[in-house]
This record gives structure tokens, sequence and C-alpha cells, in this order.
């Protein structure tokens, strides 16, 4: 997956900047497609941490040439709500309410919003209306913690 390249490849670098790699998401739509990096720091995040963090990420994407579609970059605080992308990021919230979108449909439905419970074997386990429910992480294409 393209964002896994991607993730690989910018991570060192905004590690060693002093930043955390949050996320990261490609949005394939033709000439206006974007990709859209999530950086963070205890201390917060400002426009001119989104700045740095652009210029050195621009210049690595541009020689490592990893899209080779025209492509918009964002760098981005997770701000509110908070989206959720890797087990650790999970575990971090447990006890918090998330909304998941899922890309196969589970029960009928492919949204829920629930309290994390745990994140075990590649499951996700909520409470949702006093009920436990478990769903494939593999399953969800988006997770985003309430405000």
């Amino acid at each position: 997956m393209l964002q896994d390249e991607i993730k690989e490849l910018i991570e060192p670098v905004i590690e060693d900047m002093g930043y955390i790699l949050w996320g990261c998401e490609y949005l394939p739509q033709g000439k206006h497609s974007l990709l859209r990096i999530y950086i963070d720091k205890d201390v917060g995040i400002g426009i001119e941490d989104c700045q740095k963090v652009s210029k050195q990420v621009s210049a690595l994407l541009d020689v490592e040439d990893s899209i080779s579609a025209n492509y918009s970059l964002e760098i981005s605080s997770p701000g509110m709500p908070r989206p959720l992308f890797y087990d650790w990021q999970y575990k971090q919230y447990v006890g918090q309410e998330v909304i998941i979108k899922l890309s196969k449909p589970v029960l009928g439905s492919r949204k829920y919003t629930g309290t994390i419970l745990s994140i075990e074997n590649d499951k996700l386990s909520l409470s949702i209306a006093e009920e436990n429910h478990e769903f494939l992480i593999s399953n969800i294409v988006k997770a985003n913690l309430t405000v």
C-alpha cells in the first residue's frame, strides 16, 4: 500500500526533527490528489512546525519520486477529532469514545460509535450501547476520537 511505503520513507526524517509521525493518508483524485501527513509532539504543533516538516518531506518525496501523479502535500496536527491509524494509538486511548468507518458492513452497518475496550490480535473491541463488539483492524478505513 502506498501509504505504508510513504510512512517508512518519511518517518525517520520526521523523528529526526523531533516530531512523531501520527499518520498519513493518500487520497487519489486525479490532478487533485492529496497526501495528508499528521505530525505531533508533546507540546503541540504550530504552523511553523508544519512548515518545517513540509519543506523536508517535500524535498524527500521529490528525490524519491514516491508518488508519480500530481498531488498536494498537507502537513497537519492530528487535532480533534483525532484520527487513529495504528494499534499503539488505539491502546493509548482505551476508555475513550471513537467513531469507526468500515470497508465492509458488519451487522448491516459500516459506521459505529463506541468506547475503546482493547485491541488485540488485529481486533478492536468496542463497547456499543453496553454490548461488546469486535472489529477487524483491517476492515477499519477511518477512525476518529469523538470530541
